[in-house]
């Protein structure tokens, strides 16, 4: 694969939306806080996040990479897998009532490809440590999904071999996921090269939700007490809400770096348009 092949990737736009299910972290936090997040999309149609440690923009960053890596490199693993390793994945995943039925996806790749999509310095070993990490924590994550009186419960994804000795990684993605990539469901386009290019974790958590709702070409307003709650979902001091005011205007001026069109339009409101092409690999 050459350097920087992968243009996009098509996430599945809940795991995209639901706030706080990436955001920013304290120093620490991950040693006592735990996942919980429960996102209602209407229509009766709902999605729950739980597991052991909160998941901060790294994490992001990585599913980011393998969901890219899934577009021209996965392969598409049937609710009846022939052999014994894909019946092992669909195991490992956890599938539960309608997900049972469901195809799963698989990204063969290594720990060196993936690093180089999502813009990584290529320093290896203890940034393949980090990666590791990122897969880890995503694989703990459980999903309940509801649409009407429909139920699925997997795994945000499965970590199912890696070798570090060779650097190789093979990770199955969920079911919803997997559509969004495949071509059907509600799915998020994110811009690749604007992932490897983006330099501050605030703005990787903003960018991915503007993602999840603006479409290329397209625009919409925001407040700015609304950009900062992409990053931080919980109550501030007045004094640290000013610090976060700060930060969430440095990642609209990064934003804007990359060919958004940012506009203030009313004190604290923001109307932000995507550009409708990707910007040229670099």
């Amino acid at each position: 694969m050459t350097k920087h092949e992968l243009t996009h990737a098509r996430l599945d736009r809940a795991h995209c939306l639901a706030p706080g299910l990436f955001r920013g972290l304290k120093r620490g936090e991950r040693k006592h806080a735990k996942l919980h997040v429960v996102y209602d999309y209407g229509d009766g149609r709902s999605i729950e996040f739980s597991g052991p440690e909160p998941l901060g923009a790294d994490d992001l960053r990585v599913l980011q990479g393998l969901v890219a890596l899934a577009g021209p490199e996965g392969l598409v693993l049937t609710p009846e897998p022939k052999t014994e390793t894909g019946q092992q994945v669909r195991q490992a995943l956890e599938l539960k009532w309608d997900a049972v039925r469901q195809n799963a996806l698989v990204v063969k790749g290594s720990y060196r490809a993936l690093a180089r999509e999502i813009g990584y310095a290529d320093d290896g070993g203890s940034q393949f440590k980090a990666i590791r990490e990122c897969i880890e924590r995503l694989w703990k994550v459980s999903i309940v999904a509801q649409a009407g009186s429909k139920r699925m419960g997997f795994r945000l994804l499965s970590d199912y071999a890696s070798d570090e000795q060779d650097g190789k990684l093979f990770v199955a993605l969920n079911p919803m996921i997997a559509l969004a990539v495949i071509g059907g469901g509600h799915h998020a386009r994110i811009d690749m090269a604007e992932v490897r290019a983006l330099r501050t974790d605030p703005t990787r958590l903003i960018h991915q939700r503007l993602c999840g709702w603006i479409d290329p070409g397209k625009s919409g307003r925001v407040e700015l007490d609304t950009l900062c709650g992409y990053v931080w979902p919980d109550q501030a001091s007045p004094e640290a809400m000013k610090k976060r005011r700060q930060t969430a205007r440095k990642a609209l001026a990064e934003l804007e770096a990359l060919g958004w069109r940012v506009t203030e339009y009313a004190r604290g409101k923001w109307e932000i348009k995507r550009p409708a092409k990707p910007r040229p690999p670099g």
